[in-house]
């Protein structure tokens, strides 16, 4: 080949391989980096506060572990369904929820996001019987979003503050809790409002995470009597510590709907040692009666039996004329009988008997019953 031909060669090679070099490609669509929405949104609510959660979106609609979060916005409507959040309640900065990059075959984490919003008053009382709805949207750094969360709804209706001044008193019969009357409770149907009473272990005596036992509700209305409300419980353990505290219910109760509550802000807690000093009653009815004809001598005694949960027994003393009582028994009799074979003839005596508890508290002795022995 001539050196001519070679030439023409090479720059036709040439020319064919800048010009394949210049030719467009398929083209690649714009990376967006827009988060997932969020798909478990969560809500509590709780006095005025609503208590949201959810978790943070780790990857973008691409399928791309999120690089640059923007802010995360808050929407509330009452009433009004949300179809985009043009007037969030908040928007939280992307730093107070930091996604970790994940390793190289690691999986991303789960980070969970919250946020406390607070009903205004005059919010509360727009519509009690309306729900409000909330969804949040997660914002790239240029403020697109991929759109909004699932929708969660919590009653708007207002909550009352709780009662003033709780107090317990151990007495004989139970705990006795007592609070100051409300100075007034709104009348607004199908509206009613309930006390929430509440009990735990206290820490010395609980076994594993402490658990509230709701033990009743009770109608929550002005005093008409100069006379603290109060509540009787019956249901706890002597030698215990237990805390309570309680809360105003509001109950919605419309025609053809569940019933609805909320419940408002607690009470502080009222320690209580549930420590039984209290003996059981006294002992009623003792009758004494002799027998002896044909066989050896002795007196039957019977009373009335106490009724108290604790009850151990009782005590039966014995006394001649002028003497001082002694106890007859060892151990604490079980049944509400006794008879005493250890008596002589031409004697009178005198007998009473005492209620004991479990805890050795001890009642006062009964009338006393005479027998005399032929």
């Amino acid at each position: 080949m001539k050196r001519a031909d070679w030439n023409l060669l090479t720059c036709v090679l040439g020319a064919s391989v800048l010009a394949s070099c210049g030719t467009p490609g398929v083209p690649m669509p714009p990376v967006l980096e827009l988060a997932r929405p969020v798909t478990d949104l969560r809500a509590a609510r709780k006095g005025a506060r609503v208590y949201l959660a959810w978790t943070v979106p780790s990857k973008t609609t691409d399928h791309q572990t999120v690089r640059h979060p923007g802010p995360t916005r808050i929407c509330r409507s009452l009433k009004v369904e949300i179809g985009e959040c043009k007037n969030p309640v908040a928007e939280i900065p992307a730093s107070q929820f930091p996604v970790p990059a994940p390793k190289k075959n690691e999986t991303a984490l789960k980070i969970q996001a919250s946020y406390t919003d607070t009903l205004p008053q005059a919010l509360q009382m727009e519509d009690p019987t309306a729900d409000l709805t909330y969804a949040v949207s997660v914002l790239n750094e240029s403020g697109r979003t991929a759109g909004l969360s699932n929708l969660v709804q919590v009653p708007s209706a207002p909550t009352l503050p709780p009662p003033d001044h709780l107090t317990a008193e151990v007495k004989s019969e139970g705990v006795v809790l007592l609070w100051a009357c409300p100075a007034a409770v709104p009348s607004n149907p199908p509206i009613e409002y309930k006390l929430r009473i509440y009990r735990r272990e206290g820490p010395n005596d609980r076994q594993a995470k402490p658990t509230d036992a709701r033990l009743s509700d009770v109608n929550y209305v002005e005093c008409t009597q100069n006379q603290l409300p109060q509540f009787l419980d019956q249901t706890f353990e002597w030698e215990k510590h237990y805390d309570y505290h309680a809360s105003v219910v509001t109950l919605i109760a419309q025609p053809g709907k569940p019933e609805v509550e909320i419940e408002g802000d607690d009470t502080p807690v009222i320690q209580v040692f549930a420590h039984d000093v209290f003996p059981p009653a006294v002992p009623t009815g003792l009758q004494a009666a002799f027998s002896g004809v044909g066989q050896a001598p002795f007196v039957d005694l019977v009373w009335a039996p106490d009724t108290e949960a604790d009850l151990a027994g009782y005590n039966i003393f014995r006394h001649e004329e002028g003497g001082q009582p002694l106890k007859l028994n060892d151990e604490p009799v079980k049944t509400s009988a006794y008879r005493d074979t250890n008596v002589q003839p031409g004697r009178k005596y005198f007998y009473s008997v005492s209620a004991v508890d479990e805890r050795n508290n001890e009642s006062a002795r009964s009338e006393e019953a005479s027998e005399q022995v032929p």
